[in-house]
């Protein structure tokens, strides 16, 4: 009963880090990169992330990149009068000892002009360059619908 337990427990642990993933340079961390699929056709895509700052000092991400796109842009969605809005989003200063979180519904990195569908189960190339840390390419994992839309 004991091993089963113990069994059961590993496996689930194993299967929540598959799930999670995250990429560190500097004093940031980035956390669990991903994406929605695309429809054949549909020009855009979308990133999500969080991105924490453990460091004394603030950093800024100014750019992103990906081959699967002519370009990425951030973007914040809300809720005004009723009406759903996007708008740039500018660079994104992360203070220290804190989190920007991209999620749906708010802030996120549009990925412009793909040039093939984003295909659920596959992973792209996401570079973020930073003001102070540096540049660091991340996996965004293209999650079933569904799947992502709780995190």
């Amino acid at each position: 009963m004991l091993r089963h337990l113990f069994t059961l427990l590993a496996a689930s642990s194993l299967a929540a880090a598959a799930h999670a993933h995250q990429y560190s340079v500097g004093s940031l961390v980035i956390g669990h990169p991903w994406s929605r699929p695309t429809a054949s056709g549909i020009p855009t895509g979308v990133a999500y992330l969080s991105i924490t700052n453990n460091g004394p000092e603030q950093d800024t991400l100014i750019a992103a990149s990906t081959p699967v796109a002519a370009h990425v842009e951030f973007h914040r969605s809300s809720l005004e009068a009723g009406m759903a809005r996007m708008r740039p989003a500018g660079a994104l200063v992360v203070l220290p000892n804190a989190t920007v979180t991209a999620e749906p519904g708010g802030l996120h990195l549009m990925l412009v002009d793909l040039k093939s569908p984003l295909v659920a189960g596959t992973s792209i190339p996401l570079v973020l360059q930073f003001k102070s840390a540096g540049a660091i390419t991340v996996q965004l994992k293209v999650e079933p619908l569904g799947l992502a839309s709780h995190r």
